[in-house]
């Protein structure tokens, strides 16, 4: 059995002593959690429990991964689902070419030992580790699970098995065991419905959007470069979109990425014109721009 060491402490997270710590920390990194969410992401460190996030796209679920592993000192080990998505994509596989040239050297210098030359081809070396495997092997670390309403429900059961013990079994090696778990944070952006197994075994959370005070700090935080009033303006702008029937209201992402927009073109406030020729960094489907121009980009603004 191939066992992962520890390397010492129980992990970085143990410094961390209450939920007001880890607010305090988040934000020093640019992450401005609610009480809420850092009471959840509190929670998941003490108790050692996966992290699921669940909400609309673009709220923040992947950027507390990020400032977890940035608050943690610890690398950040992304696993991206999708359809279609299976174990060995996950876990690891065998680095087939660097195999075939040992054999073929093997050869070259005549060596004939079967057996022998079997147990080389299927050594450490020319495993490659997958993000699941990473995560096991790496002390500490924070793994990622982003997106899992995209796989499928076959990698939803093996997941909340790897997840339950943290243990993975390679048959030629044998069983890899992190004595310490990562800290994992799972997401889900409610395309499909997750399995309540999944669930039961994370402490879950609801990311709401942010509210217009909330989203105008994050916004200045994130892009020191944007006015106040133009932060203001986009965020009451975007406050507005989500009260919309849009096939995707913009997230907290959308706004960001708005306002660095409007940063770039040197603009000091957000009046009709401006919004018109930034509108694709905010809406990203055709029908959405097009309704909000037909209602009018004045009313929009109105009140901003």
């Amino acid at each position: 059995m191939t066992r992962i060491a520890a390397n010492g402490a129980p992990g970085a997270e143990s410094g961390i002593e209450s939920p007001g710590d880890l607010l305090r920390l988040l934000d020093g990194h640019a992450y401005l959690a609610d009480e809420g969410l850092a009471t959840a992401g509190f929670l998941a460190l003490r108790m050692r429990r996966p992290l699921f996030l669940e909400g609309e796209a673009g709220v923040g679920k992947t950027a507390l991964a990020r400032a977890l592993a940035a608050v943690l000192d610890a690398p950040l080990i992304r696993l991206q689902c999708y359809e279609g998505l299976d174990a060995a994509q996950a876990l690891y596989d065998w680095d087939f070419p660097r195999q075939l040239l040992h054999l073929r050297a093997a050869e070259a210098a005549g060596i004939d030992d079967v057996e022998r030359l079997e147990g080389e081809l299927y050594d450490r070396r020319f495993l490659l580790a997958r993000p699941l495997l990473r995560a096991l092997e790496t002390v500490p670390s924070v793994l990622l699970v982003d997106e899992v309403d995209r796989a499928d429900d076959e990698f939803e059961a093996f997941l909340l098995e790897v997840l339950s013990e943290f243990t993975i079994s390679v048959p030629e090696l044998g069983t890899v065991r992190a004595e310490v778990p990562p800290v994992v944070v799972v997401t889900s952006n409610r395309t499909r419905e997750v399995h309540d197994a999944l669930k039961r075994r994370c402490l879950y959370h609801w990311l709401e959007h942010p509210s217009y005070e909330r989203e105008v700090a994050i916004l200045r935080r994130r892009l020191p470069g944007v006015a106040a009033r133009l932060a203001g303006q986009v965020a009451h702008a975007a406050q507005r979109l989500r009260a919309e029937d849009l096939l995707k209201p913009p997230g907290v992402a959308e706004s960001l990425d708005w306002a660095e927009a409007l940063v770039a073109l040197g603009a000091r406030e957000l009046d009709p014109g401006m919004a018109a020729v930034t509108l694709g960094a905010v809406l990203k489907y055709r029908d959405d721009q097009e309704r909000v121009v037909k209602h009018g980009l004045a009313a929009l603004l109105d009140g901003g």
